[in-house]
């Protein structure tokens, strides 16, 4: 365990045990914040990975002999870090990074790093990539979602870097709207598992970025979607969650698409019909974080993403709620004991995990801080 990530939490958790004391839940919960001793690591992390060839587990249909290439030839950009998603993620948040954090430590090698990986040429065999036969499934919609979210952080951002950046990103950032455009009609019915092809996740990073960049056609689908796929989802079975290999809550991300796609009172009364217990504390199990028993197991080391996937969840579904609403402080009360039960771990030493779930990390840490909501310290 490194040592910034064990006093961040160790905070969290001192915080929410002095908070509980004897009497039951906090009407508010301790929620960490990212230092930058944990900025640092994270950092060194993700750079680490994204420039790390193999191992590697490409989402790649060879159509002759031709196709049989390595990670580096087919993905310039993104041939890092295991697989192609966890490369993107890892590219947003090294640039979420830089941007939170002012003074972050080693910020001239990351600049470096991403102006490298980053540029027209890369970018462009990046877009070219999209035309090959047999991708019309690549990286949808997970990875699709990622690099919208990459878009979106580097749009507007008052830096010279991120400007060029961005516009170099551009183009394939465009290759990846239109697929979502051509596909979401066809697609009859939402993907609920709690793995990459969610079909939730990768709407709400999409309409994040639709609205961010003014991309109507793209928000007004997304929201149709979602009301067509989830709008009359009532009392979720979310005591079956998790499967083992989840890092999705797949009731869960469903509430945080929702809570972008419906007004505040229709969300409000939506979440109640979903998940009708939360203020009893049932489901127990969706409440509760998930148990890790093998962080060296691709499938297992999963759970700690879903410990954090849940607490950004939670959190920006407690956002949503009106003041007052008896839903609000047991679910940040849960937030931040699944932050607590996973952030120690994610410098773990296993690459299994630590080439993805600093992004998890950093994405769960610098969400906005939900009113009413304490933070450690």
């Amino acid at each position: 365990m490194t040592t910034p990530v064990r006093a961040l939490t160790a905070l969290a958790l001192a915080a929410l045990i002095g908070a509980c004391g004897e009497t039951g839940p906090p009407t508010t919960a301790p929620f960490p914040e990212l230092d930058r001793a944990s900025a640092s690591l994270f950092a060194r992390l993700a750079l680490h990975g994204i420039t790390r060839e193999y191992p590697n587990k490409p989402d790649h249909v060879m159509n002759d002999a031709r196709d049989v290439r390595g990670p580096r030839d087919l993905h310039p950009s993104f041939y890092g870090s295991y697989d192609w998603h966890s490369s993107v993620h890892g590219h947003w948040m090294l640039v979420r990074l830089l941007k939170v954090v002012p003074d972050l430590p080693g910020a001239a090698e990351i600049r470096r790093t991403l102006d490298a990986n980053l540029s027209i040429a890369n970018l462009a065999a990046e877009a070219a990539y999209l035309g090959r036969p047999g991708t019309a499934s690549f990286e949808r919609m997970y990875g699709w979602a990622w690099l919208l979210k990459l878009a979106e952080e580097l749009h507007g951002w008052g830096d010279a870097d991120g400007q060029r950046w961005a516009n170099n990103l551009q183009p394939l950032a465009d290759a990846i709207v239109e697929r979502y455009l051509a596909f979401l009609p066809k697609q009859v019915y939402p993907i609920r598992r709690g793995v990459h092809p969610n079909t939730a996740f990768g709407m709400a990073l999409a309409l994040d970025y639709a609205r961010a960049v003014g991309r109507s056609d793209l928000d007004s689908l997304l929201v149709e979607r979602s009301r067509t796929y989830f709008a009359n989802d009532v009392n979720v079975p979310a005591a079956w969650e998790p499967d083992g290999d989840d890092f999705l809550s797949r009731s869960l991300i469903e509430a945080d698409l929702m809570r972008r796609v419906l007004p505040a009172l229709e969300f409000a009364r939506w979440f109640h019909a979903f998940l009708p217990a939360i203020d009893r504390g049932e489901p127990a199990n969706l409440l509760e974080p998930a148990k890790v028993t093998d962080r060296g197991d691709p499938g297992l080391v999963h759970l700690d993403g879903l410990n954090l996937s849940r607490a950004w969840c939670m959190r920006a579904v407690a956002a949503a709620l009106p003041e007052g609403d008896l839903y609000r402080p047991v679910l940040l009360a849960s937030a931040a004991r699944h932050a607590e039960a996973t952030l120690p771990y994610i410098a773990s030493g296993d690459y299994l995990g630590e080439h993805w779930l600093a992004s998890f990390a950093v994405y769960l840490l610098t969400a906005p801080t939900v009113v009413g909501e304490r933070r450690s310290r």
